[in-house]
């Protein structure tokens, strides 16, 4: 939980109340390896905070699936716009690998922005993180080309990607995995 509350303090300073009141909310679940953590068609009922693992942003489709995001150690996760809408998901989130997050629910969160001085800062830190990964990710997939975003992912966390199956990074990039071994083959 101390991961949490660091991760907060670069951006604003917690009391300790405020912290004992929002990390006394907190749930902690583990997941092993190939766990859905959210299913399509059900509503998303916690914000959380990835202490270990890495988390898989899918659709599901007959002919392949198309991964859109992936989430990694210290930072915050949620299918974030059925949390705020609760309505039901339309995508998959799945660990790739053995996982523990620190979950807050929708309704003790709603309980934290009400009772705390810095709630409402907390809410707006975390959803602000996850809106700036989303707007990165479309922006990529505009301005950058395929090998472009695979050496971007690869910059940011080299230790990580090495633990995602090609043909996962290949749907995230937005090509085959046959055009990612191109790739792969060019860089190194």
């Amino acid at each position: 939980m101390q991961q949490i509350r660091d991760n907060f303090e670069l951006m604003a300073k917690l009391s300790d109340e405020d912290w004992n009141t929002f990390s006394s909310k907190l749930i902690r679940q583990e997941f092993p390896k190939k766990t859905t953590i959210l299913q399509t068609g059900h509503v998303e009922n916690y914000l959380s905070f990835i202490e270990k693992g890495i988390l898989r942003y899918y659709v599901p489709s007959e002919n392949k699936d198309l991964t859109f995001a992936f989430v990694f150690d210290g930072e915050f996760t949620s299918g974030y716009d059925s949390f705020i809408t609760r309505l039901p998901a339309s995508y998959i989130i799945e660990a790739l690998s053995d996982t523990i997050l620190w979950s807050i629910s929708h309704n003790d969160l709603q309980d934290i922005y009400a009772k705390t001085k810095i709630g409402n800062t907390i809410g707006r830190l975390a959803s602000e993180g996850l809106f700036l990964k989303k707007s990165k990710r479309e922006l990529s997939l505009l301005n950058d080309s395929a090998e472009q975003r695979y050496r971007n992912l690869f910059i940011e966390k080299p230790h990580l990607i090495q633990k995602i199956p090609q043909k996962y990074l290949a749907s995230y990039i937005g090509i085959t995995p046959q055009a990612l071994s191109r790739i792969r083959k060019r860089i190194y």
